[in-house]
């Protein structure tokens, strides 16, 4: 009984064997007819398929700056680089001015979201670089017209009496020596292949192009805030009427130190 039984398990054993054997060889005919099909239908399939799309390549840079800009030296992560921007606008400035007007918290990412933000409707006032204008927005009402004039002008004197002292030469030194923080700056705003310079100069032509416009300026108060009573100057990107609020001398003023600023960030040759 023992015998017959070890010879049924032997029959058993050999079935299971040769049906797994049989199992491989048809899965591996079945493979092969599979490639076949497959290798006899790759030259159609190649000969019809699209051309893959070219991979895009970065932009060209339409303001390059100048070829002798780009500094040696290391610079700080752009968390850690708030000290030496103090620093390095202290060098050309002056340290008094620097600690008056600059907002000393995350200034490099203040400059670039700001700076973007200048051609537009609204300036984030949250992120502005410079602390606020002081004192209050000054009016003269004759009637029911209320306007914008001298006196309101005279609040923006000081900051633009050190932008008119300032060693614009230096200034563009130090703007190139720190340029890697502003890309990573403008790159991590939203812009990871574009460049930050190209969108400073595109801003620096856009303000040079605000109008110049005599006080008294008419305004009106639809709401809790002033507005020019004009609409086409009240249509005006934000940069443009910070220029004519501050009045048409002080406006001078910034645009020449803007065209001088320029001309030294972008490669004439």
């Amino acid at each position: 009984m023992w015998e017959d039984d070890l010879e049924k398990a032997a029959r058993s054993k050999v079935v299971w064997i040769a049906a797994a054997v049989t199992a491989v060889v048809v899965a591996f005919c079945g493979w092969q007819w599979y490639a076949a099909r497959q290798r006899a239908a790759a030259p159609a399939a190649l000969a019809s398929a699209p051309a893959p799309a070219p991979v895009s390549a970065a932009p060209a840079i339409s303001h390059p700056m100048p070829s002798d800009a780009t500094g040696t030296a290391a610079l700080p992560a752009l968390a850690d680089s708030d000290q030496l921007v103090q620093d390095s606008l202290a060098g050309v400035l002056g340290r008094s001015p620097v600690g008056q007007f600059l907002v000393p918290q995350n200034i490099v990412r203040h400059i670039v979201v700001t700076v973007d933000n200048l051609p537009r409707k609204k300036v984030a006032v949250g992120l502005r670089p410079v602390r606020p204008t002081a004192g209050q927005t000054v009016t003269a009402t004759q009637g029911d017209i209320v306007t914008l004039g001298e006196a309101n002008f005279a609040r923006y004197t000081p900051l633009v009496r050190i932008a008119q002292s300032a060693d614009v030469k230096a200034l563009a030194v130090v703007y190139q020596r720190l340029y890697p923080l502003f890309q990573q700056a403008y790159e991590d705003l939203g812009y990871p292949d574009k460049y930050f310079n190209d969108r400073l100069v595109e801003v620096i032509d856009q303000l040079l192009e605000a109008p110049e416009v005599p006080a008294p300026i008419p305004l009106v108060q639809p709401k809790v805030f002033y507005e020019y009573a004009d609409a086409g100057l009240e249509a005006r990107s934000a940069g443009q009427k910070l220029l004519i609020r501050m009045g048409p001398a002080n406006a001078r003023v910034v645009k020449a130190k803007l065209k001088e600023f320029r001309a030294e960030i972008i490669d004439r040759k």
